[in-house]
């Protein structure tokens, strides 16, 4: 039963929200420049106002009304009614009428479509309309009354611009031109004319002006004559008058000057008795004042004792109490600073103390780190000594002999030294060549000089290990590389090999194969890593 009460209720609620949600995406506003055609369950049109629109049963569609310029120009030359071909260019303003049925007929025309697409249309139409006006005019007429020509191609394209709902706003004739240069005989001819009347209006404006010219010259000298003659009458009248106000004059002054010789008596006499009984007074008032500035003076003199001998004796007890307060502040700070002192003192002996203590504990630690370093360097020198000699024993003939070669280059370089140096040689007698011979054979020869000190000091061959991989050496196999004899044959025998060997064991030829040299072991530098 409840539910069946409220159903009334919740149905109105419902009606009333979908009437809310219908206005509310509905609701529509137009702007004065655009109109909005609702069409769908009914037909309207709104134009600066407001409307609902019903959603999904009607459509909403927009139609500008703004101004749209059109340039109309003639796309070729049109023969007048006096058969002259013109070309015209007009600039026409247009828009969608809002009068009578004009406005349903543009919505018809050209709904949801852009201005350009209007003024193309339009633009057609005026321009055909133009054409039509211009075969019914003469030349002369249309270029010399424009807005008559504009008149008639608005008046006769307006019917056809109504039938769109378009309107003319205005028509404007911008340019005539034509191929064969009439409009500018038109215009020459015109000048002429002009030209001929200006300069007959001229001459009689001319002539106007020369005898207005003469009349004025009489006029203005007949006008001098009459004011210099009433100029000498007036000036004459002046002198005479001047004269009897000077007269006049000289006796008022005359007059003037003995009243005032009189004044001038009367009043000397006056000043001098003012002063006089002036300076009794004065010295009347002198002595009164005398008299009062004695007793003024007894008075002050007797305030100002008193006064300064109360005023010293106040000043010498605040200089008691203030030196009394200085010497209690000094004692004071005095007190503070000795306590001050004092403690700074503490301390600093408790800071020299910990320094000291410090001071001593970083002595031990970095003796006894030199001393560890010290046996350090020590051992690892002596190791590294034995490194050293355990290597220089292992060092057979073919490793000195690879170290005598790899100091061959700086040998020989410091034996041309002296050559480099050589800056012009100059023979004097003999052949050129002969002389130079010697110079240039210089190292070669101390070189060989050099193997051959070297061989009979340590029994090694040079030239023979420098020719070990010469063709002669690959096939005769007559040379010792290693630097061991070998008295059964003389090939190529490795230390290993010869060390494995027996006496007097015949080793069978084989073809010459250079065996890598065995490189000594790097000594470890231990001093270094220890270092490090």
């Amino acid at each position: 039963m409840d539910l069946q009460a409220l159903l009334p209720y919740i149905a109105g609620a419902i009606v009333l929200i979908l009437l809310i949600l219908i206005i509310t995406i509905g609701y529509v506003k137009a702007p004065p420049d655009t109109a909005y055609i609702i069409s769908g369950l009914r037909k309207k049109i709104i134009v600066g106002k407001a409307s609902i629109k019903i959603p999904f049963l009607e459509r909403l569609d927009k139609l500008s009304l703004k101004l749209i310029p059109i340039d109309v120009k003639t796309s070729s030359m049109v023969p007048t009614a006096d058969y002259i071909n013109i070309q015209v260019d007009a600039a026409v303003n247009v828009k969608v009428g809002t009068d009578g049925d004009k406005l349903e007929l543009a919505a018809q025309n050209f709904l949801n479509q852009t201005p350009d697409y209007m003024a193309r249309v339009a633009r057609e139409v005026l321009e055909g309309n133009m054409r039509e006006i211009v075969g019914r005019m003469r030349l002369e007429e249309m270029v010399s009354d424009r807005q008559k020509f504009a008149e008639l191609v608005k008046e006769n394209a307006m019917p056809d611009l109504a039938a769109m709902g378009l309107n003319i706003v205005s028509f404007n004739v911008q340019n005539f031109t034509d191929a064969n240069g009439v409009i500018d005989d038109l215009g020459i001819d015109n000048i002429s004319q002009i030209k001929k009347k200006a300069a007959i209006a001229k001459a009689e404006a001319d002539k106007e002006i020369a005898v207005a010219k003469a009349d004025a010259d009489r006029q203005a000298n007949d006008a001098r004559v009459i004011a210099e003659r009433e100029i000498a009458i007036k000036n004459n009248d002046l002198a005479m008058q001047k004269a009897e106000l000077k007269r006049i004059a000289d006796m008022k002054q005359a007059t003037a000057d003995a009243a005032y010789q009189i004044e001038k008596e009367n009043q000397r006499k006056t000043i001098e008795v003012t002063t006089a009984d002036a300076d009794i007074a004065k010295q009347e008032r002198e002595v009164l004042l005398k008299a009062k500035e004695v007793e003024v003076k007894e008075k002050a003199l007797e305030a100002e004792v008193k006064k300064q001998a109360e005023a010293e004796k106040f000043a010498k007890q605040q200089r008691a109490d203030a030196e009394l307060y200085t010497r209690q502040k000094e004692a004071e700070a005095k007190k503070f600073e000795i306590q001050q002192e004092a403690e700074a003192q503490k301390a600093k002996a408790d800071a020299d103390r910990y320094s000291r203590e410090r001071e001593a504990q970083g002595i031990q630690l970095v003796g006894e780190a030199e001393a560890e370093a010290i046996r350090a360097k020590g051992v690892a020198e002596a190791e590294a000594m034995d490194k050293k000699a355990e290597a220089y024993q292992k060092y057979t003939g073919a490793a000195v002999a690879e170290m005598l070669i790899k100091v061959l280059p700086d040998v020989a370089g410091k034996i041309a030294e002296p050559l480099s140096k050589i800056d012009k040689i100059t023979v004097i007698g003999g052949n050129e060549g002969n002389a130079i011979d010697p110079v240039a054979g210089n190292v070669p020869g101390v070189m060989m000089k050099l193997f051959e000190s070297m061989k009979e000091t340590t029994g090694i061959d040079l030239g023979k290990i420098v020719k070990a991989n010469t063709y002669d050496a690959k096939v005769t196999r007559n040379v010792n590389l290693s630097g061991i004899p070998n008295n059964e044959t003389n090939v190529y025998v490795t230390p290993e090999k010869a060390k494995e060997t027996k006496p007097k064991t015949i080793v069978k030829p084989q073809p010459l194969k250079k065996e890598p040299e065995k490189q000594p072991e790097p000594v470890k530098d231990e001093k270094l890593s220890w270092e490090k």
